[in-house]
């Protein structure tokens, strides 16, 4: 069973092969087996499951259907989840238990999603690598000396490693998308309003989106289907429809233009992961799309604009974690500002502290103008870019990530070079674009990933074109030895 596809499982619990509750229990099985191999779970929620489960078999029983009724997945452990533990991979919410559901964890589960459990993560969704967390780093299940990718790591290994056949992600400048590309996913980040970030604790509120990692673009549309939507509790989220991203599907790509951006394919980027992406480009011109070279000229400010900006907005949004109202305390404060200080400097890892640094100097009075202005400015031109390219093409194409997984902490003491892992992916966060990754082959037995980039709210379109490719390949269909 744990081989299935979500749209798999949905066709066999219609068929009555199997109940909710056995798939379930197997998966959890597998969980308590293998997890420990990967560190993939903060929280196993097996009473919760089993209850969720037993209510979609009943549900079933009752004549209902759904393609999600029943359906286990797990969400990313930043996603409120009420009764239980929402700690974003952080000491500073230690024992904090949401009061009440996200959005997306309210949604998932009026489909009748069954949800196992929290995911682990970079502490805050700050890091690359999945190497931040205060419960310790996230392996990748095709080499467990290797990183999974971040921040949505946790997810990506817990769903490569076929413990869950589905999972939540959130995506800040890559981190739904570079996960997914090192271990061999699918994973979309929709357009930023898409999905509602109501009850999504935050790290940059201006570049946060919430999405799905699967193994198929199929799964991912099923996923994305029951997340989106208008949502009045979050300011940001748009009100405009959903589409029907499963009909979309089967649409031909006859006449598709394809952009291929001349920054990608330049220094920097491993030429053996170039070829996997020229690969796919010549699949898809068999499937009837045409290619056309295009530039992206602002892509080179895209890393320092990013890393003044999300910064700045974590600076604010982390300043409530103070040790007053939840989660952890210092020991025996002497007063007020010992509380805060030492609350804070024990509660906080190190990436958290630095970027929270970082963002508070950019912020501050003499340095605003400077940096945080100016990085705006950039990010306007950036996304400029994208609206002269779309005029000529109806997508963009080219590697998620410069070089496959790297071993774990080879990067740990150069946080830049970590940064520029994510040199392809952040761009689509400081636009607002959707951008999709989908597995392109293996380089040296690692997975690496092509991504796609479309104008604002074709989500459909990205997942039409890695379903027709994933119709004409089978990596997606290959997984990790031992899992």
């Amino acid at each position: 069973m744990h081989q299935l596809t979500l749209a798999e499982i949905a066709r066999a619990l219609a068929a009555k092969q199997f109940s909710a509750e056995e798939l379930s229990r197997a998966l959890l099985g597998r969980i308590h087996q293998l997890d420990p191999q990967l560190n993939s779970f903060i929280t196993v929620t097996e009473d919760l499951a089993l209850e969720q489960a037993r209510a979609a078999d009943a549900r079933r029983a009752a004549g209902e259907s759904g393609a999600l009724l029943g359906a286990p997945i797990a969400h990313k452990d930043l996603f409120c989840t009420q009764g239980v533990l929402t700690s974003c991979a952080s000491k500073i919410l230690t024992g904090f238990k949401a009061p009440y559901d996200a959005t997306v964890v309210e949604k998932l589960a009026a489909a009748g999603a069954v949800s196992l459990g929290k995911l682990n993560m970079d502490e805050f969704a700050m890091g690359s690598a999945n190497e931040s967390s205060h419960y310790g780093p996230v392996k990748n299940p095709w080499d467990t000396s290797r990183v999974p990718g971040g921040s949505s790591g946790g997810s990506a290994a817990a769903v490569a490693a076929r413990l869950i056949p589905a999972a939540t992600g959130t995506d800040t400048g890559g981190s739904i998308r570079q996960p997914a590309a090192l271990t061999n996913l699918t994973g979309l980040k929709p357009t930023y309003g898409r999905v509602s970030r109501w009850g999504m604790i935050a790290y940059a509120s201006s570049l946060d989106q919430g999405g799905p990692i699967a193994r198929t673009a199929e799964d991912c549309a099923l996923l994305l289907g029951a997340m989106a939507g208008f949502d009045p509790k979050d300011s940001t989220c748009v009100d405009q429809p959903v589409d029907d991203y499963l009909a979309a599907l089967t649409q031909p790509l006859a006449g598709l233009r394809i952009g291929l951006p001349k920054e990608y394919f330049g220094d920097g980027l491993d030429s053996r992961i170039a070829e996997r992406v020229l690969a796919v480009v010549e699949e898809l011109k068999k499937l009837g799309a045409t290619v056309k070279d295009i530039s992206l000229p602002n892509m080179r400010h895209a890393i320092p604009a990013y890393y003044v900006i999300a910064p700045a907005e974590a600076s604010s949004n982390l300043s409530r974690f103070d040790g007053v109202r939840f989660g952890y305390r210092c020991e025996s404060p002497v007063n007020l500002e010992d509380l805060y200080k030492r609350s804070r400097g024990e509660g906080f890892g190190a990436e958290v502290k630095r970027r929270i640094m970082v963002g508070t100097y950019a912020l501050s009075a003499g340095y605003y103008d400077a940096y945080y202005l100016k990085a705006q400015k950039i990010r306007r031109l950036i996304k400029n870019d994208f609206v002269a390219a779309f005029s000529e093409v109806d997508l963009i194409l080219g590697p998620t990530t410069p070089n496959p997984a790297w071993k774990l902490g080879e990067k740990a003491n150069d946080p830049v070079a970590a940064y520029l892992e994510d040199i392809y992916t952040i761009t689509a966060n400081l636009a607002g674009i959707p951008g999709l990754s989908m597995p392109a082959g293996f380089v040296d037995g690692l997975p690496v990933g092509v991504q796609l980039l479309a104008p604002y709210f074709q989500e459909g379109r990205l997942l039409n074109v890695a379903h027709q490719y994933q119709q004409v390949s089978d990596w997606h269909t290959r997984a990790p030895e031992g899992f």
